[in-house]
């Protein structure tokens, strides 16, 4: 099992990654889970169109004898498997969040790739779950922050997560997301973070509209416009993620070869990212 906890602080696009990137593994082949691991304001479901399921992790974490199969929801666009919370105010009152990890090391030994998403800022909902994971994933939104405070703000985010990561042993990763900043500025915070702040920059994600209207259709974007600005660069993400977690295992067909062969020069003026995998 290879499980990734996706941090970050709110508004970052933490869930909409989950999602995204969950469904990208799954079209790779890989039999993908993704745990809605926001105890108290949980929101994953949302993105795949699933809406007050009757079975949830909070139903999981009050009944020990439930069956975890009960609370797994398969979405059949994506392949992806969804353990999802609950939004009921009843529902997060007394949980017992010890058994969160019994319930992801269960489950997730029938998958390839877990991926737990976290609450806001320092996870304590789910930090139990580190001790089950490999990789952790910070999403950062560079936008909101003034570019000339920039690396203030990841001193005190970024830094903060990475630690944490890193007393787990975690390998830990970075996404910028929603980038609106010119190339040049990107390559700044890019190269602050994989020369001074010591970690990996494995994505960089455009703004683009099409992901809020994917949400409201209850939809991942890179399902909903595969051929949006978000998704070519959350798939070019995912493919970083993939040759750093698999190697090349997945990426030796001479059709795929030649697929990458043409993205490659069609994005050739993109964002570098992951300059240092």
């Amino acid at each position: 099992m290879v499980s990734i906890v996706i941090t970050g602080r709110g508004g970052a696009g933490k869930t909409t990654m989950s999602a995204n990137l969950s469904t990208y593994f799954s079209r790779r082949g890989y039999r993908s889970l993704v745990v809605d691991g926001d105890l108290y304001l949980p929101k994953l479901a949302f993105h795949f169109g699933i809406y007050n399921p009757q079975y949830n992790l909070h139903t999981l974490l009050k009944d020990p004898n439930m069956r975890v199969v009960q609370a797994v929801y398969h979405d059949p666009r994506t392949g992806v498997d969804i353990l999802p919370g609950s939004s009921k105010l009843y529902d997060v009152i007394d949980l017992d969040q010890k058994r969160l990890r019994e319930i992801v090391r269960e489950i997730g030994t029938r998958y390839r790739v877990t991926i737990i998403d976290s609450p806001v800022g320092i996870p304590f909902d789910t930090i139990s779950t580190f001790r089950l994971a490999q990789y952790q994933l910070i999403i950062v939104e560079i936008e909101r922050c003034p570019i000339h405070s920039i690396h203030r703000m990841i001193e005190n985010e970024v830094v903060k997560l990475k630690s944490l990561g890193d007393a787990y042993g975690l390998k830990v990763g970075v996404i910028l997301n929603k980038v609106r900043e010119s190339s040049h500025s990107v390559d700044d915070i890019i190269d602050f973070l994989e020369y001074s702040v010591d970690v990996p920059v494995v994505g960089v994600i455009p703004f683009d509209h099409r992901v809020p209207e994917a949400t409201n259709y209850g939809r991942p974007v890179i399902d909903y416009a595969p051929h949006s600005k978000a998704s070519r660069a959350i798939a070019e993400s995912g493919a970083i993620l993939n040759e750093w977690i698999f190697g090349r295992e997945r990426r030796e067909g001479v059709f795929h070869r030649l697929y990458e062969a043409i993205t490659s020069f069609l994005h050739s003026g993109r964002v570098p990212a992951g300059k240092k995998l």
